[in-house]
């Protein structure tokens, strides 16, 4: 049994997160300080003994004795993370170093959950974890892209001076229950649209195209990176390669939930990416990893979450 830090674990994924370690027999501290995570996430494992709930953010030191730490705080929305953009960066950049610094006290195992963003609008596709990425450094995006960056920076620069045990997961797009309804994310945009029977709001033309990781297999490719051999550092790309177009799912939300909504389609926001779609391979030949939950599937679970929390007409 291991005792493992989870920062931002009352969030989406750290809600995820932290249940899953739970399940397989660990110690969890999870470190939350409630700017965009929910207690509501986590009211489920607060009588679990093993399990232990710390409000803290990530900018200021923490004094903990742990065997991991997981490191996913952060805003991760445009809506969220753009509303206090340098307080964005300071979470990734101040965050990193305190978490690294505690890890480096400890000497051991921490893993950053970075994010395909560090692509900005790639120039290649799919994305490969050797692309180096086309990112505008100042643009209105750039508190969470150039945060995270710089946070992968800090990884490898205490790894290669300190010889620190570092894992970097490069996430992508990922939906299930949990998301906020009102994170701005093109999922839970599109679910809780079509639920109240308003308008399908598509950005562009909708030929945009996004691939989506069901969270269950976003959860086990994260663990299973923590998990192995040690030479192993990433960055990794954890993600589903199949790709949709914005208008397909807006299409595929509105069958499933039987809804009215008709599509509405706005401009294209500021510096958002025409195509994202992990590479693969390095998860499947480092870690045996691969998303098993196809969209469809995994769509009506996520609809099923958000028609028990949304208000009843």
């Amino acid at each position: 049994m291991k005792r493992i830090l989870v920062t931002g674990g009352a969030g989406f994924l750290g809600s995820h997160l932290c249940e899953k370690l739970l399940q397989n027999g660990n110690e969890v501290i999870a470190v939350d300080n409630f700017y965009t995570g929910s207690k509501a996430n986590i009211a489920h494992l607060m009588g679990e003994f093993r399990f232990e709930l710390i409000r803290h953010d990530v900018t200021f030191p923490l004094y903990l004795e742990v065997d991991e730490i997981y490191n996913l705080a952060c805003p991760a929305s445009p809506v969220h993370y753009q509303n206090d953009p340098v307080q964005t960066t300071k979470t990734s950049v101040h965050g990193a170093i305190n978490l690294l610094g505690l890890a480096k006290r400890l000497n051991i195992r921490i893993l950053q959950a970075s994010t395909s963003e560090v692509y900005g609008d790639p120039d290649i596709h799919p994305q490969t974890e050797d692309y180096w990425g086309n990112v505008n450094p100042i643009g209105v995006r750039s508190c969470y892209d150039e945060g995270k960056r710089c946070a992968e920076t800090l990884f490898f620069d205490y790894h290669r001076q300190h010889n620190l045990p570092i894992k970097v997961a490069r996430i992508f797009n990922t939906y299930g229950p949990r998301m906020h309804p009102n994170d701005g994310r093109v999922v839970s945009n599109f679910i809780v649209q079509a639920l109240s029977g308003k308008g399908i709001t598509v950005y562009g033309d909708g030929s945009q195209t996004r691939s989506f990781c069901y969270v269950d297999d976003m959860i086990d490719g994260l663990i299973g990176l923590m998990n192995s051999e040690t030479s192993v550092t990433g960055p990794v790309n954890i993600g589903n390669p199949v790709e949709f177009t914005i208008s397909t799912l807006a299409e595929k939300v509105i069958e499933l939930t039987a809804s009215k909504s008709k599509v509405i389609f706005k401009p294209l926001p500021f510096d958002d990416p025409k195509q994202r779609q992990p590479n693969i391979q390095l998860a499947g030949d480092l870690l045996d990893w691969k998303p098993a939950i196809e969209l469809e599937q995994g769509l009506v679970k996520t609809i099923e979450y958000f028609k028990q929390i949304l208000p009843k007409e």
